[in-house]
């Protein structure tokens, strides 16, 4: 655990902007993964679709009526939050995005309790996470900072945790939604949505840090490659979707 500070998150917010701008393969593979969420969206559900810790805000390049937030404000967001406090009136929002934000929820209860609180009736959580597999572990464990966390205990409980406190635990999403960890979680919520797909598009992308390890071309045959080995997650897995909506009654 250690604080980030906001200078070094916001230095990491500007590099992945010039990474953004520099690569066109990754703006391509991240379009892929868009429109996987954008796909999930119920047009017909009143109220506004918010993604939370948008980082440098790339959802508004496919759903420019989508509102970016984020921990610390930038001229692109437009608005700063914290998923533990949604400022939004309740029954307001139809869509909750977490792009990338799950694994750093320390207390996913406490956001899945407010988000219930924001949320229209029949609106939706849809998570975007990193999946962990036998070949994407490699990845996941071994380049890149931010822990697994594979058998760390997973905190269930409603409290929030403090605001400054850094947390991340990339195999949260594998273990809760699909290895079933914590049967019966979230309890009060109807998982619609679940789905792992191999990722060697995006791992071999270099994303937002390394360098591309394959010409842009390339990049259709490797996503239809993915889509090939997506039928063996448990393998060749790398990232998942899971669509989130209150229980009835």
């Amino acid at each position: 655990m250690r604080n980030l500070p906001l200078a070094e998150h916001q230095l990491e917010i500007e590099r992945n902007r010039r990474a953004w701008e520099a690569k066109p393969l990754l703006r391509e593979v991240y379009a892929d993964f868009y429109g996987r969420i954008l796909a999930l969206m119920d047009p017909q559900l009143p109220g506004r679709v918010v993604e939370l810790g948008s980082g440098i805000g790339s959802l508004k390049n496919h759903l420019p009526a989508a509102l970016c937030t984020d921990l610390f404000p930038n001229p692109w967001l437009g608005l700063a939050c914290d998923a533990y406090a949604l400022p939004f009136a309740a029954g307001s929002v139809s869509h909750l995005v977490l792009f990338d934000v799950f694994h750093h929820l320390q207390a996913p209860a406490a956001f899945l309790r407010e988000a219930r609180r924001a949320l229209t009736a029949g609106g939706r959580v849809l998570i975007f996470e990193p999946y962990v597999s036998w070949s994407s572990y490699v990845v996941y464990g071994g380049l890149h900072p931010e822990p697994v966390a594979w058998r760390k205990p997973i905190c269930l409980g409603e409290e929030a945790p403090g605001r400054n406190a850094y947390y991340a635990a990339q195999g949260n999403a594998t273990r809760l939604f699909f290895r079933r960890e914590a049967p019966g979680w979230p309890p009060g919520w109807e998982v619609f949505h679940r789905e792992a797909v191999a990722g060697f598009s995006y791992l071999l992308s270099g994303g937002f840090s390394g360098p591309a390890l394959y010409p842009a071309r390339w990049r259709s045959r490797l996503q239809r490659l993915d889509r090939w080995l997506s039928r063996w997650p448990r393998l060749f897995g790398a990232r998942c979707l899971v669509g989130l909506r209150p229980s009835r009654g």
